[in-house]
């Protein structure tokens, strides 16, 4: 039988496989150049993948083309279902969809006389200075305003004028809309209105119907009716990508990675759960992990081709209400990841006073410059000049036929001549592998600053947490980050440059519940509050019914609160004690914010109650010294490394070969078949018998 975990990130797309097919690994283990195959206890193996995200000349999707390589089954062949016991996901469709404004065609139906209420928004100035305001596109393509309306009360002012809905509808369905996203004032209380409304878009024939009360049973009419149009925007072209997976997994069971780092059934993964699916499998990844490596204090750090997410875990996971992804606003419950433009493929460039990494990024096609498809220089680029990476320990996938190494000699035209560019401006002679260490430093620093944010910035003392790296180019500038903010000490996993795709295996199914309350805090409001739990875990417990493997439960229950007047919320854990509650959230608000205000009462936002129902997860084996103690680690080969402004002679370990208490010291560069690790000068790194890899600074 086989697992499949599987992430679809922005450049790369990476699968692992847990199995117990001695047959299939007898056949990989013929290409170790392209597999990387783990033993684990009881006759399991562990298979690591990684292939291109895009590759049109050559597939049509890289998780299924990922799942043949590893079969090796033609193309025309189907996929054998009952060989797959279940096929964990997380995808970046929904993300890109939205970053580029490829949604669905949506008509938005909204109270009368608030058409423009989504465009107006908060009237944030985020630019204050900015003399000329551009305001975001909007989502919808049409609005319908309905003469409806409820009070804050509940009293209905205004009936639905249901002929009228029914021709504007009809009118909008002629046009070739298939989706509509439904908000109403206060019908976060009061739905009868919109599923009204809900029942005459299903009779005309619309295929996607999101209604606010259902995607965001809270209040504030922007922030529910902005996260309704993405879920309209969004879900089909979900479906239709689920749908196409699933056509080619016929009866295997499809799972997805959530925003909130649970997984749910393919078929109630939705639009609006979908925008952080694949940087939340790596969050997931990245604590579980660390706290099996007896880490608690943790910052993620994932460093992949297209951008690079940021997180704080201490002792349970952080997620957030409101956020704005690609300009576009949501209230419903995500994971903090804190996400920059600079990856292994942000563009490097000069525009004639300073040097420029990203936001822009070279992507998967044409990729960097090394890639062979004629893509500009990017930070990877930069990485192979100071020979951080070497083409021979690299994947052959580049090149049109994606058979060939990474191509050096470009990269060293190119850098050559943009350090004659620079020269010819700024009078300023550098030499190509300082231009490119110039660039590394910004990147290193924009990546700093990242994590400062998640952390300095609100209360934490950054030096006492562990700099969990991973991602397929995390583990090449892992020191110069943790050297930049202090760190210590940096956690790399054996599966590091593919812990996205591996988090989809330690992950648990979840369902998250949430309504609105805006309420004052106090003892009275408890049994209110303990009845809207047990109502909301009735509802989650249901979407879990489903599932075929019941596993133990744990039910998490968090309260909302802020200080009356202040739009400011923080989460605590719900507790029939209100001066527990009370104390939870002045000592959070004293961390976050350095004071509290006695003199103002705790209003209670909103409250949520998530059930987590644990899978079983991947075992990880202890590893055996064999090599004896005297004897000492041998490189592969001495290579040029550019770094702390020389070139150092560098050795170049497997890390394959390296055993249990083996210790590395930098510079030193640690190669494997799905990343490649730069220990820095004044840093060693030291293997466990877990097979971790633990760098830590000497001086």
């Amino acid at each position: 039988m086989f697992k499949v975990f599987a992430d679809r990130g922005g450049t790369f797309t990476d699968i692992i496989v847990v199995t117990n097919n001695q047959a299939i690994i007898e056949k990989l283990s013929q290409h170790t150049e392209r597999f990387l195959i783990v033993n684990l206890p009881n006759q399991e193996w562990v298979i690591v993948y990684k292939l291109l995200s895009e590759n049109p000349e050559k597939y049509e999707d890289a998780v299924i083309q990922g799942i043949r390589d590893i079969l090796s089954l033609p193309s025309n062949q189907p996929i054998p279902h009952k060989a797959i016991e279940v096929v964990k996901m997380g995808t970046t469709v929904a993300t890109n969809a939205l970053l580029e404004r490829h949604g669905d065609r949506v008509v938005l139906l909204i109270t009368k006389g608030f058409k423009d209420a989504l465009r107006i928004g908060y009237q944030n100035r985020p630019h204050i200075f900015a003399r000329h305001i551009i305001l975001p596109t909007m989502l919808y393509e049409k609005v319908i305003e309905v003469g409806e309306r409820y009070d804050a009360q509940g009293n209905e002012l205004i009936p639905v004028n249901i002929e009228q809905v029914k021709e504007d509808l009809q009118g909008v369905y002629n046009t070739g809309i298939r989706s509509c996203a439904i908000v109403f004032m206060h019908s976060d209380r009061y739905p009868d209105h919109e599923q009204q409304v809900a029942r005459i878009a299903q009779e005309i024939g619309f295929t996607q119907i999101s209604i606010s009360h259902q995607v965001s049973p809270l209040m504030k009419l922007v922030s529910r009716g902005d996260t309704t149009v993405i879920d309209a925007y969004l879900t089909p072209i979900l479906r239709r990508y689920v749908n196409q997976v699933a056509s080619q997994l016929p009866n295997v069971r499809l799972m997805f990675m959530k925003s909130d780092g649970g997984l749910t059934n393919a078929e109630q993964f939705q639009g609006k759960d979908s925008i952080l699916s694949g940087p939340a499998g790596g969050i997931v990844g990245a604590v579980q992990t660390s706290k099996r490596a007896g880490f608690d204090l943790i910052i993620t750090f994932d460093m992949g081709g297209t951008s690079t997410d940021v997180a704080h875990f201490k002792g349970e996971y952080e997620r957030q209400l409101d956020s704005e992804i690609a300009g576009a606003r949501m209230r419903v419950p995500v994971l903090s990841i804190n996400t920059i433009a600079a990856g292994g493929g942000s563009i490097l460039t000069f525009d004639g006073s300073s040097y420029r990494v990203g936001p822009e990024s070279a992507g998967s096609n044409p990729g960097p410059a090394c890639y062979r498809r004629g893509g500009p220089l990017a930070v990877t680029d930069a990485n192979i000049i100071l020979g951080k990476i070497h083409p021979q320990y690299f994947p052959p996938v580049f090149g049109t036929d994606g058979n060939l190494p990474l191509d050096k000699e470009i990269v060293t035209e190119k850098f050559i001549q943009l350090a004659q560019e620079i020269a010819s401006v700024t009078q300023n002679h550098q030499t190509p592998e300082q231009v490119a260490a110039g660039f590394i430093a910004i990147a290193v620093e924009n990546m700093a600053n990242a994590i400062k944010k998640i952390s300095l910035q609100r209360g934490y003392d950054v030096t006492e947490y562990v700099l969990c790296c991973f991602g397929g180019a995390g583990g090449q500038v892992a020191c110069l980050i943790a050297d930049t903010l202090g760190m210590k000490k940096i956690f790399l996993h054996p599966y590091a440059g593919v812990l996205s795709a591996y988090g989809m295996g330690l992950a648990d199914i979840q369902a998250t519940r949430i309504t609105g309350v805006e309420q004052p805090l106090n003892q009275a409001l408890i049994p209110q509050l303990i009845q809207l739990m047990e109502f909301l875990k009735t509802q989650a417990q249901r979407e879990l019914s489903n599932n075929e493997s019941r596993g133990e439960e744990k039910v998490i229950q968090k309260l909302n609160i802020k200080y009356e007047g202040t739009n400011s919320t923080l989460s605590v854990d719900f507790d029939a004690d209100v001066r527990v509650v009370q104390t939870a959230f002045t000592d959070e608000h004293k961390s976050r914010y350095g004071f509290i205000q006695p003199e103002k009462s705790l209003i209670v936002e909103s409250i949520s109650v998530e059930i987590i129902q644990k899978m079983d997860t991947p075992e990880e084996p202890l590893i055996i010294r064999t090599r004896p103690v005297k004897e000492s680690l041998q490189p592969i080969e001495i290579v040029k490394m550019f770094t702390a402004e020389k070139w150092h002679d560098t050795p170049v370990y497997s890390r394959e070969d390296l055993q249990p208490g083996d210790c590395i010291h930098g510079a030193a560069i640690i190669v494997e078949k799905i990343s490649t690790i730069v220990v820095e000068p004044n840093w060693q790194a030291i293997l466990n018998e877990r097979n971790h890899l633990v760098l830590e600074r000497t001086s």
